[in-house]
């Protein structure tokens, strides 16, 4: 028996996996593939350099992506605004009268009594220390014009903080601090809570030396414009979303794009505003592209009606666009859902045959 095995075992072919024949019976496991050595070494080759091309660029979009998300997300910007929030919320209940101006009153002579205020106060306070200024209290005046409020803060600064608003209810704060050396030096931005995408710094390169009244109005008009469209964009999002397929718009809502659905026709809606102060579109395309199916029972389609369904070109919507140039976003946006049936109709009407 012993024998009969290990004669058996004799005859049985050995397998080698690293035989000469053993590649071939791989390869035979794809029959129709060409399996030329340097061909496949050029293959490997030209996948590898895709592969880090395309690694590369992922890369950097992560990159970007990461800067883009800490410098939204980072827990500094929180942190001055508390800090700056709590130095104007003191800065108020210490005060002895709050002045609330209008029109002329506000002007560069204002502005340089409170520069002065700040400048003497600050020299008071270092020539004979709190103890002295705890005995003899000096006034102190907070001014009120529209939606700023500035007031004089420790260590010769000036804080203006803006009041922004939309349709009466109140939005956010921002805060913006102003400071120089002395009377006669240039003021300088020293911290501020405004959004990183909005140009404050162009402005004060361009504005603060040379007008300073005029850079402090302008930013508080950059602040209220920008929560207006923005509060434009999340209103229609409120109340119509479920019409909404897409929307896009830029981080200072400057730029916004729509594509409403609608029974008939998609409609998109591209808006662009002429600067970061406006609260209306200045470019403005609304286009209606016609929606053709077998199961639509849109009235562009029933050609009994006198509408035809061959149109395949878009049709520009002018009164939409009438209306985004003199509307609020959601009130313009009530107004095209409202008269798009008889918009398209009109457009599409044909005269029938006599």
């Amino acid at each position: 028996m012993e024998s009969d095995v290990e004669e058996s075992l004799r005859k049985r072919p050995r397998k080698y996996p690293f035989s000469a024949d053993s590649s071939s019976r791989k390869f035979e496991q794809y029959p129709g593939r060409p399996f030329a050595i340097i061909g496949e070494v050029n293959f490997m080759q030209d996948d590898d350099n895709r592969l880090e091309i395309t690694r590369t660029r992922f890369g950097s979009l992560l990159k970007r992506h990461g800067d883009l998300t800490e410098r939204l997300a980072r827990d500094s910007d929180k942190i001055i605004f508390e800090r700056l929030q709590k130095e104007f919320e003191a800065a108020r209940a210490s005060q002895t009268e709050e002045i609330c101006l209008d029109g002329d009153a506000w002007n560069d002579g204002l502005l340089a009594t409170i520069r002065e205020r700040v400048h003497m106060e600050s020299d008071r306070k270092a020539m004979h220390g709190d103890a002295d200024i705890l005995s003899c209290p000096h006034e102190k005046i907070t001014y009120k014009i529209g939606n700023k409020v500035i007031c004089c803060l420790e260590g010769a600064r000036i804080g203006v903080q803006y009041e922004t608003s939309y349709a009466g209810e109140p939005c956010e704060f921002y805060h913006c601090v102003l400071e120089s050396k002395s009377f006669l030096e240039k003021m300088t931005v020293l911290e501020h809570t405004v959004p990183f995408f909005l140009p404050i710094r162009e402005i004060e390169n361009d504005l603060l030396s040379s007008n300073a009244m005029k850079f402090i109005d302008h930013v508080g008009d950059l602040l209220q414009a920008f929560v207006d469209r923005r509060e434009q964009v999340r209103l229609i999002k409120e109340l119509y979303g479920n019409q909404i397929r897409e929307l896009y718009h830029s981080l200072p809502y400057h730029m916004i794009e729509l594509v409403l659905d609608d029974s008939d026709c998609k409609v998109t809606v591209s808006l662009r505003y002429a600067d970061l102060i406006s609260v209306l579109p200045t470019r403005i395309s609304v286009l209606a592209w016609p929606m053709f199916n077998k199961n639509t029972t849109a009235t562009l389609n029933r050609k009994e009606d006198g509408l035809s369904g061959s149109h395949s070109t878009p049709i520009r919507l002018t009164y939409a666009e009438d209306a985004l140039r003199t509307m609020s976003l959601p009130e313009a946006y009530a107004e095209i859902v409202l008269n798009l049936p008889q918009a398209l109709q009109q457009t599409y009407h044909q005269k029938a045959p006599a």
